[in-house]
């Protein structure tokens, strides 16, 4: 069984009960306020058992579901204006009025997030983060610091994650290697004379091993959007996934959302990697010995579940010479990472500068005999 969407099709949008204009969530807080009359509405965070689903029955279940529309029509309340959400995107703003809406997934993935971290760093926060981050910099072209200081915007978006738990249990054949040290003569020549002398050399004595090793795996976390790189998204963590509440939609009235590109099957295939960088460990330590080779390594999966959630990041994107860097920032930690450009003209006169230093100091040496030919 997987999880389905549990209300009926159609656009949310949370009016202000004070003066109708729509309210947006407000990171750091339990609430939606009005931006203007500043009237709050409480969010009652469900912070209850986080159910995970069966992998092996979901993805029997997912093979004989009809295919997934690949666009959905949203109707504005606000303006009445009707328009297409691309299929990975569930919430954001109206193009004609900018009132923020929140779509159901229903029409477009199979699988629903039945949880998610909201925003705690507000826009401003994460800003002032990410103009420290690119203050660390070196070698950053000026129009990146100068579009950092002035039109830079940044985009929150909830990104789709799965997570997976799994029992391995794996078998392994290799090789312990012990370290030893023979004594070996060499010659050399001393003061024109050719001399013979002794010197250590290690060695390692290879003995064949074979063993099994088990571990319990929980929430292997895998980022299920295609839109930013994995080893940017990867970066941002770690993330506070015992934090998780139930999904609401007024956590992403105000936001962008994402519904995954990465289906639950490959996803599982990034966990696998993910483990085997962890068993490969085990098996080297099970070993032991002062080296480890391993020559065989099979694992077998069970007990196999799942969840799909959604995590907040502040995205950002520059242009430079006909290339498009990102940047993104944990709507969580304030933790900012990204692409980033280089200045060649600043590469060429830090490199002109260094060499007239040490050509400088060549000269220095050279007049005051510190340098001899």
């Amino acid at each position: 069984m997987v999880p389905r969407e549990r209300r009926a099709p159609g656009a949310d949008q949370f009016p202000c009960e004070r003066c109708g204009a729509l309210q947006t969530f407000k990171p750091g807080t339990d609430h939606i306020g009005c931006p203007y009359c500043g009237h709050t509405t409480d969010i009652e965070p469900d912070r209850g058992v986080l159910r995970e689903y069966d992998f092996r029955e979901a993805l029997t279940e997912l093979a004989q579901a009809p295919p997934a529309a690949q666009r959905q029509t949203t109707r504005c309340e606000s303006c009445a204006a009707e328009f297409d959400f691309e299929s990975h995107i569930h919430a954001g703003e109206c193009p004609f009025c900018g009132t923020p809406i929140v779509e159901g997934t229903g029409d477009t993935r199979h699988v629903k997030p039945e949880s998610l971290l909201p925003f705690e760093v507000d826009e401003d926060s994460a800003l002032a983060n990410f103009r420290k981050w690119l203050g660390k910099l070196w070698f950053a072209p000026g129009s990146l610091r100068r579009y950092a200081e002035g039109d830079a915007r940044l985009t929150g978006v909830y990104i789709p994650y799965w997570t997976y738990d799994s029992a391995t249990h794996s078998r392994y054949s290799g090789q312990r290697g012990t370290v030893y040290y023979v004594s070996q003569s060499y010659t050399t020549v001393v003061n024109g004379r050719r001399v013979t002398r002794t010197r250590r050399v290690q060695r390692v004595r290879w003995t064949p091993v074979a063993g099994q090793v088990s571990r319990f795996f929980d929430d292997v976390l895998v980022g299920a959007s295609r839109s930013l790189p994995r080893k940017i998204t990867d970066s941002i963590a770690p993330w506070d996934l015992q934090n998780l509440v139930r999904y609401d939609d007024r956590y992403l009235s105000g936001f962008r959302s994402e519904a995954y590109q990465v289906g639950l099957d490959e996803g599982f295939k990034t966990a696998i990697q993910i483990m085997d960088n962890v068993i490969r460990q085990d098996v080297a330590r099970d070993i032991g010995g002062d080296r480890q080779r391993i020559t065989s390594l099979q694992t077998q999966h069970s007990e196999t579940r799942f969840k799909h959630l959604l995590l907040p990041v502040w995205s950002a994107a520059f242009r430079f010479r006909g290339k498009v860097y990102r940047f993104v920032v944990n709507g969580r930690t304030g933790k900012v990472q990204g692409e980033r450009p280089y200045s060649k003209i600043k590469i060429f006169f830090a490199a002109l500068g260094a060499a007239i230093v040490v050509s400088i100091l060549f000269v220095f040496g050279v007049k005051t005999g510190f340098i001899n030919f």
